[in-house]
Formats: structure tokens, C-alpha cells, sequence
């Protein structure tokens, strides 16, 4: 389940296109970042994979994120932090217990066309990304060339006949709430359909990942909620994060390859910056939600947005 994805393609959305992109758009920026490249570079997502892969030339990548970490044959390489390749590497991706997704990024971004304004892999209607699909054995990726100024600096102070890397790396934790399994949640707009067992549950109790879960969505198991309403919804506009009720009184946490509209009443919605602690969640972790307001939600998104962009001037000024 490696694709190539970025930040995800936002403008076709009345069209019924998903936004796709990065799961885990927190490490798919950090990876981008740390090497001077745009934050939307494309960048290769790893879905709890044990790839292996060789560099043809002379490579500068980063991997960042919790699914696995990154080996030759005789080391372990440090993660969120620019890593100078020397053509003819083995190079092998060994699962870990962390999370569930990682991303590799490379100097200039990896190259791919556009579609619809992205390079996101939608594998559902099979374009983006490389050819629409998941990467395969004998694949051959290259990297667009393009550098900026931070990049070419930190390739010329890497660059040599071994592997190489700095002693700075980013310390992703800390853009992270420090409860990996307290999911943030503002109500939604049906969140008065159910009755107050159900809703005084759903911020008490677990839920556990169901092993039914992909890009498009998350079963989550637990105690299921009651209508105390009886109508139906027509359809109407969800999004990454939505969590919606099933007839049955199951929860679906919607993901990045989530339609666009959809009928099922929305109990609830997670706060955009704690969507990349869902992205690392596997089946049989278990979460809770704890409540928050809009308002709160956005100066933390705010914050975070502001974080990463100080990131990138750092790097950015480290290497001027």
C-alpha cells in the first residue's frame, strides 16, 4: 500500500473528487521540510510496509513518521532529519509497533504530473500519483531536480562517498498532543439526534480501530449509538475528520479518500491538527473523544500552521 501523495488536491471538491493526499500530512511536511523542499512536494506514503528499494544515483531524502524506520544492511538510519544517499544503497523499511504510516521524501520532490492540480494517488478512480496506482516491484521513481537554495546548500554539506546526515533533526513529537490516544472532537451539526446515553458515551468510552478500515474511512468499534431522533439525512457536505453514525449505530471516522457528500447523521468532527495521530492509528489501537469548541480548534490549527512555517525558516536560514 505505498503510493506517491501530498497535501491533496482541494478545488474539485463540487465535482465529488476527494481531497486525498497524505494521511498523515504533519510528517509528510516535516519530511519536505527538512530538505528544503515546498511542503507540498510529492512524497511516497508507506502503509505499515516493509519495502526495500535501491538508489540508482547519488540520493538526499528524509523519512519521517511512526510506521517503520529506515536500515541498510548493516545500520539503522536516523529519522526526521536529511539523509545524504551514495548511489548503489540497499535500503529497507522495517515495520514498527509506533504507528501505522510513514513517508519518504526526496531533494526537489518526487516526479509525477499533475492531475487535477495534485499528485495525489486516488486508487479508487485510478489516477494520480504513479500511473493511479500503488507502487510495485520494479518501479523506477526519480526526483524532479528541482532545487531550491536550502536544498542545494544542505546537498553540498551532506554530499560524499558514504552516508551522511546532520546531528539537527525535527522533533515531530512536539507538534503532536502529548495524549497520542485523546482525539480532539468538535460536535456536529447531528449531534442532538442521539439520545444523552449515547452522547455522554461517546466522550467516555473506547473505541477501537476495526480491522475493516482503509483511506477512505475508519471502523471504529465500541458501544453503539441510540437515535433520539427519527429522521433521515439528506445528503450533505462531510470531510476528512467527520465522523458519522451508521443505521446500525456504528461510527465511521472518515479519512482523506472520503466521499464528498454523504447521508449518515455527523455525531462529531476531529480537529484538523489531531488528524495525524488518526493516520497512525492501526487495527485493534484504541482512542477516546474528548470535546472541544470550533473556536478552539482553529487557533489550534493556527498554531500549528505557524509552527511549520517557523520550521521551514529555520532550515531555510540554517543553510542561507
Amino acid at each position: 500500500m505505498a503510493t506517491i501523495q501530498d497535501l491533496g488536491r482541494h478545488y474539485y471538491l463540487s465535482q465529488g473528487v476527494p481531497v486525498s493526499g497524505a494521511m498523515d500530512g504533519l510528517s509528510a511536511q516535516i519530511a519536505n521540510l527538512s530538505l528544503g523542499n515546498d511542503a507540498n512536494d510529492a512524497v511516497i506514503e508507506f502503509t505499515q510496509s516493509g519495502a526495500s528499494f535501491v538508489t540508482e544515483d547519488d540520493m538526499l531524502i528524509c523519512l519521517s513518521g511512526s510506521g517503520a524506520c529506515l536500515k541498510t544492511e548493516i545500520r539503522r538510519l536516523p529519522q526526521h532529519r536529511p539523509l545524504f544517499i551514495p548511489a548503489g544503497t540497499n535500503l529497507y523499511l522495517e515495520n514498527t509497533p509506533r504507528g501505522s504510516r510513514s513517508y519518504l521524501a526526496v531533494a526537489g520532490g518526487w516526479h509525477v504530473p499533475e492531475a487535477l492540480g495534485s499528485r495525489s494517488t486516488y486508487i479508487t478512480a485510478r489516477f494520480g500519483g504513479h500511473d493511479g496506482r500503488f507502487l510495485k516491484e520494479k518501479d523506477i521513481l526519480k526526483s524532479t531536480g528541482k532545487f531550491t537554495a536550502a536544498t542545494t546548500a544542505i546537498w553540498n554539506d551532506l554530499k560524499g562517498n558514504a552516508i551522511n546526515y546532520p546531528k539537527w533533526s525535527v522533533a515531530r513529537d512536539l507538534f503532536l498532543s502529548r495524549d497520542l490516544k485523546s482525539i480532539r472532537v468538535m460536535r456536529g451539526r447531528e449531534f442532538d439526534w442521539f439520545d444523552t446515553s449515547s452522547t455522554s458515551s461517546f466522550f467516555s468510552a473506547e473505541y477501537v480501530l476495526g480491522h475493516n478500515s482503509n483511506r477512505m474511512g475508519y471502523q471504529l468499534q465500541g458501544k453503539l449509538m441510540r437515535r433520539a431522533v427519527d429522521g433521515e439525512l439528506l445528503s450533505t457536505a462531510v470531510t476528512p475528520g467527520t465522523i458519522q453514525v451508521t443505521n446500525n449505530g456504528e461510527l465511521v471516522l472518515l479519512m482523506t479518500d472520503c466521499q464528498t457528500t454523504g447521508g449518515y447523521p455527523r455525531i462529531a468532527c476531529v480537529a484538523a491538527v489531531d488528524l495525524p495521530l488518526c493516520a497512525q492509528l492501526k487495527p485493534g489501537d484504541a482512542i477516546n473523544f474528548k470535546e472541544i469548541g470550533w473556536k478552539e480548534a482553529e487557533k489550534l490549527y493556527i498554531q500549528h500552521q505557524l509552527e511549520l512555517c517557523k520550521l521551514a525558516v529555520t532550515i531555510r536560514q540554517r543553510y542561507s
